[in-house]
Order: structure tokens, then sequence, then C-alpha cells
């Protein structure tokens, strides 16, 4: 004789009981509209606080109601972080009053090729007797330079040079691990004269450093500043001395355990997606939030480490230090996507250096960062 069947009606009606009950604390923790005032209130010190370039001739009604929509999308994430539902927070960051699409054409710059060449190497390459640091933050070894600011990059636009900001910040790294030096680099030389790239519109990391190889240097920020828009390349500078590289490879793709490792050794330029708008709003805390597979913006991977089993990699960004965790982003590490979280892991480089630098100029100062 058979066993009588057990109904499903209670465990639907449990599983019921359930989404309703997540929908109530979520209901209940949403947050009740901002009267005008407070919302002009908070405008007002957000303008004072980050102001805008001078070339921005939309309406000051259009942007408040930018920063309205903005706000609201804030004030509901984070609502819904306070009842467990989301693992990082969002908050009025530099972006606040520009819509998606202002946010993608404006911060974005890495420009992803599908015929690019890879510069294969197994050097990173994981194996199961390697013996990784649990945590890695180059900042702590003295390897990072201070938070850059891409936003004077063709300020009307404040698009595209992410790319160099990139490189620039793991050539940084690799030569004060190879040195002892810690020296700011100059991100305008390559927007200058890489004539592979685009300048402030978009580039790639891998060219940037091929240049550096090519030209023999890459000259101080210092004596090279950023300046924020395209100039004709300065002959003289690019032809000074300071910091020098001998290759660069890419990390095998799609693989976080060789980024890792790779990330255990030096800081790596990486590609992620950041067209997303919990990523124009980043605030604090691991970002796991929705994102894609869509290449467009160039950062660097300076650490990882873990925060309630909860792993996470140290981003650098050139958003300047008001975005972010004073300028970076922690962002979910071993996904269950190879491509890792928003791609961090598809491509990723690093410059190799195994000599000294080439002797300097008498003129040129080498400041410290």
């Amino acid at each position: 004789m058979s066993p009588p069947q057990r109904s499903a009606a209670p465990a639907a009606a449990l599983l019921a009981l359930t989404v309703a009950l997540a929908a109530a604390c979520v209901a209940a923790a949403a947050p009740l509209e901002r009267a005008d005032e407070e919302l002009r209130r908070l405008y007002e010190a957000w303008k004072s606080k980050h102001g805008r370039p001078l070339c921005d001739v939309s309406s000051d009604r259009l942007r408040l109601e930018v920063f309205r929509d903005n706000l609201r999308y804030i004030d509901a994430h984070n609502a819904e972080a306070d009842a467990g539902l989301h693992t990082f927070r969002l908050g009025l960051t530099p972006f606040a009053d520009l819509t998606l699409e202002e946010f993608r054409a404006r911060a974005l710059g890495f420009r992803n090729s599908t015929n690019k060449r890879r510069v294969a190497s197994n050097r990173y390459l994981p194996h199961d007797d390697d013996d990784l640091a649990d945590v890695v933050d180059w900042r702590l070894r003295g390897a990072v330079t201070g938070v850059k600011n891409q936003q004077k990059c063709d300020a009307c636009r404040w698009v595209a040079g992410c790319w160099a900001f990139s490189a620039v910040a793991a050539m940084e790294g690799i030569n004060k691990i190879a040195t002892g030096d810690l020296v700011s680099l100059s991100e305008q030389e390559l927007i200058d004269c890489d004539t592979q790239d685009s300048g402030c519109n978009g580039g790639q990391m891998d060219n940037a450093f091929q240049f550096v190889i090519n030209n023999g240097s890459i000259d101080t920020e210092a004596d090279y500043p950023f300046i924020g828009t395209d100039m004709a390349c300065d002959a003289i500078r690019e032809k000074r001395k300071v910091v020098s590289i001998d290759s660069y490879e890419n990390v095998p793709a799609n693989n976080e355990k060789a980024l890792q490792k790779a990330v255990a050794n030096q800081p790596v330029s990486v590609a992620i997606d950041a067209g997303g708008l919990a990523f124009q709003l980043y605030s604090s805390s691991i970002f796991s939030g929705i994102c894609g597979l869509k290449l467009d913006h160039g950062v660097t991977a300076v650490g990882y480490g873990s925060e309630n089993g909860e792993d996470f990699w140290i981003v650098k960004n050139s958003w300047g230090p008001e975005w972010g965790e004073g300028g970076y982003i922690r962002m979910a590490r071993n996904v269950l996507l190879p491509m890792g979280k928003c791609g961090i892991a598809m491509d990723a480089s690093y410059p190799v250096k195994n000599g000294p630098n080439p002797t300097a100029e008498p003129a040129i100062k080498m400041v410290p960062a």
C-alpha cells in the first residue's frame, strides 16, 4: 500500500507567508517622500560641496528634479539595505544631479576591443600549492598614491580619462615595489602623447603600458601635471626619463583566483562595467549590486579581503575622494560567474619592472606622492 500523498498546501502557504513578511519588512522600511523644503536644503548643500562646471548650461530646476529622482532611489535602496536586502549603501556622490545617461557619457572611458592583442603569461596562474595572504592592501604598504580625479578631463563632458589613471596607478605601484620610491606619475602625458588611445575620448590600459615601454619612461605628475583636457604632446617632458617599466602582461582571463594571485603581488589595472545607477551613487560597504559585463571603465585593484564572511576587492577609482569610500569601492569577490563582479576578472593587466629607473635629468625633482 502506497503512503498517503502529502498536500502541497502547507508548503505553499508557508512560502506565501514568507514572501508577505519580507514585503512587509521592506514596506515598513520604505522612506517617506522628502518635503520640498528639505530637498532644496539638501540640494543647495550638495551644490556648495561639489559645485558644477561653468560649461553646464542646464537649468537649475532640471538639475534639481534629477537630484530628486536620484535621492528617491538612494532612500529606497538604503531602506532595503537596513532591512537586510543589500550589502552596500548609496549616497549623494558628485554625480547626484546627473541622469544615468549623462553619467555614462561623462565618467566612463575604457574602450574595449574584441581584437586587442593580449600578452599571455602564466606568471599569476593559480596553483594548488599557492599560499596567498588572506588580506592584501597595497595602500598600507605605501604603494598607492592619493585618490585622483579625472573630473577636469574635458570638463564640459567629464569623460574618459579613466584608462590613463588606471594604468598610472598600476605603474606607481610596481615602481614602489621595485625601487622603494612612491612617485606620482603623469596621466596627462598619456592623454597627450599616447597616439594609440584617444586622450579624453577614451583608451586602454594596455596601450598606455606599451607607450611607456616604447617611450622608455613616463614623467612625474609634478613636472607634467594633469590639466584635464587634450593638449599637444609636450615633447620635452615626454623625453624626460623618470620611471620606466620593462613590459606588461595580462592576467589569465575570467579567473578570480588568478587575479587574486596578481593583486597579492602588485596593484593591477582592471576594466569593469560601471554604468549602473547603483555604481553612480555608491557610498560604502561591499558592492554586490546588479551590473553587466560591458567593460566601460578602467580602475585599479589595490587589494582584497573579507568582512563578515563576504570576500571583496579593494578598487581605487579616479572620481575623487568624495565618491565611494574615500574614492575607493569594495567589490564582491569570488562570485558565481568566472568573469567576476561587473567583469573585473575579464581584462586585467599589470606592468612588469625588473630593474632600476633611468637616470633622471637634474632639473626633475622627484616629488613624493
